[in-house]
């Protein structure tokens, strides 16, 4: 009988992970609702460059997000993890010690290359079961997620406190706890998981980049990431003034991201029980477009500010949440690794751009450029989401296939396709593994077992 609970290693490594994970994107995320702000102390100040420091590590970390996944592949998940948190701690320390923007550009951008989400994912992966898999991964996505709503409130208070600087060295600490998490409390690999379930494979790309399904979700989290960022360019100094003082901004984040999520668990629901992800999603995409209109006519207005923050994280953060769950149905059998690869990419380039167009379009046409440019990429996302549809409820499910011939192997896959609830197998030789696509409500996985004994003993 299949466990239906973590084991000790699991919990362990779904708690360690998703801490340095948290950590790490916390240091990342701690500028975001203070920059604008602190930003006007700089001589070369400009909402342009205020725009290009928020989103300089979203460049650096799209550029090796891919190729850092892979060498960990070859050099070990922990290596590479350990390197790239030395990176970004560099990278604060630049930025702290900074006296310009464009300094603490080049911090950032230092911070970016340290890309080892695809190398934490893989670890994680390479400490869980298959059928646990999930429950590990969304441990890790609930840390990403707490570490953003922290960073909201956090920010602005530390901010008073101790400056830009202070943020920059204390995300510069924050890298050296990350790593001491990691080699302390992060259990030795006793489970080998399937890699391409896990990591990129290059020769993979260029025929992901043309499956539709896959193509809107990795437009919809560009698109998402930019006008959130963009969005950070303008919102600290509106909220500044409409008569709040920087360190007020907490307690004007922390009740609007409460009653977003009271707002979005219900839809989170919904969308799970009924299968209706892609409805939800055209929804909260409208939030989105309804918050940035309020926005445009709030002025000063605390209360306009206030309701466009709901609204705004309410759709936030159920696509945040959604879109990951959606890229794992939606990828092929054996490719969800090369998935989530271009899917991060996607994530991070849109950080990018999203801090440079946001920043030159303040700096020359104020603050409706922006909310015009957030609003057509909205409309397009919108548009293309009425090509998606609801995947079915299926899972992945990884055969290691150690020994078996290429024509046998292949002959067992034909074979598996007939076994209720399998709807995808694809034998990778490579891996010496088989790897299918199943649904969850009818999967046989006695008939499964049957096959694979056969198939050994002959």
């Amino acid at each position: 009988m299949t466990p239906q609970k973590l084991n000790k290693t699991e919990k362990k490594a779904a708690l360690a992970l998703a801490s340095v994970f948290g950590i790490r994107m916390l240091g990342l995320f701690l500028i975001m609702p203070v920059l604008a702000v602190y930003a006007q102390d700089y001589p070369d100040y400009s909402p342009l460059w205020v725009g290009i420091a928020l989103g300089a590590y979203g460049l650096t970390q799209a550029l090796l997000q891919i190729p850092l996944g892979m060498l960990s592949d070859r050099l070990g998940r922990k290596p590479v993890i350990v390197g790239g948190l030395l990176v970004f701690i560099l990278g604060s320390v630049v930025a702290a010690q900074a006296d310009t923007l464009f300094g603490v550009s080049i911090g950032r951008a230092l911070q970016g290359l340290g890309a080892i989400a695809a190398a934490i994912l893989a670890l994680a992966a390479d400490l869980s079961r298959d059928e646990q898999r999930p429950k590990v991964m969304a441990t890790i996505g609930m840390c990403i997620g707490l570490a953003f709503a922290i960073s909201l409130v956090a920010g602005p208070l530390l901010g008073d406190i101790i400056g830009l600087s202070g943020l920059f060295w204390f995300t510069a600490a924050s890298g050296v706890l990350g790593i001491l998490v990691l080699l302390l409390s992060v259990p030795k690999v006793v489970t080998t998981s399937a890699r391409r379930e896990s990591l990129p494979v290059l020769s993979e790309l260029g025929h992901l980049l043309k499956h539709k399904q896959l193509w809107c979700l990795n437009s919809g989290i560009f698109v998402l990431h930019a006008i959130l960022t963009a969005w950070f360019v303008t919102l600290p100094m509106q909220l500044q003034n409409a008569g709040f003082e920087s360190q007020t901004h907490a307690w004007f984040y922390l009740p609007t991201l409460a009653a977003s999520i009271l707002f979005m668990v219900p839809m989170i629901i919904s969308s799970s029980r009924n299968n209706n992800s892609v409805q939800w999603l055209r929804f909260s995409i409208i939030t989105l477009i309804v918050a940035l209109l309020i926005i445009a006519i709030a002025g000063q207005n605390a209360w306009l500010l206030v309701a466009a923050l709901v609204i705004f994280f309410t759709g936030f953060n159920f696509i945040e949440a959604s879109l990951p769950s959606l890229l794992t149905r939606v990828a092929p059998a054996g490719s969800k690794g090369s998935a989530s690869g271009i899917y991060s990419t996607g994530q991070f380039l849109g950080s990018f751009v999203g801090g440079v167009v946001g920043g030159s379009v303040l700096q020359f046409f104020g603050l409706s450029g922006v909310v015009v440019f957030c609003l057509i990429l909205l409309v397009c996302w919108l548009l293309i989401s009425f090509v998606m549809v609801n995947p079915a409820g299926v899972t992945s499910v990884s055969l290691s296939l150690p020994g078996l011939t290429e024509s046998k192997a292949i002959k067992l896959s034909e074979q598996l396709l007939t076994v209720t609830g399998v709807t995808e197998a694809r034998w990778v030789e490579e891996d010496q593994a088989t790897y299918l696509k199943v649904d969850k409500k009818h999967y046989d996985e006695k008939a499964v077992n049957q096959l694979l004994k056969e198939a050994s003993v002959a």
